[in-house]
């Protein structure tokens, strides 16, 4: 497993209820969260994430996937709800994706 980023300590403070949020899904958590994602592997792949609505489409390199963030399936926690939308999308792209507490590993 490679390091990708760090985990942007500001997106936690984009967390409902302390930050006004009508999404119903924490966009400005997921926003924040997946910034640090849009980066260069070690090897010279790159990685990016981008919400787009419900949609969280990820690539590494040439291999594309997406994943759904699913309120009422999963919850409504935002932090669960990506944790599994990114599961979904890394599965779908093939390629594993690890968040720890402090950081985002990838293995392509």
């Amino acid at each position: 497993m490679l390091k990708l980023c760090d985990i942007a300590p500001a997106a936690t403070e984009k967390l409902p209820p302390g930050f006004t949020d009508k999404s119903g899904i924490g966009v400005h958590y997921v926003d924040a969260f997946l910034k640090p994602m849009n980066a260069a592997l070690p090897d010279g792949t790159r990685v990016a994430a981008k919400r787009r609505g419900l949609k969280v489409n990820l690539t590494v390199g040439t291999k594309k996937g997406f994943g759904l963030m699913r309120r009422i399936d999963v919850s409504p926690d935002p932090v669960v709800m990506l944790k599994a939308c990114l599961d979904e999308a890394a599965k779908a792209a093939g390629v594993q994706l690890q968040v720890t507490e402090k950081e985002i590993l990838i293995a392509p």
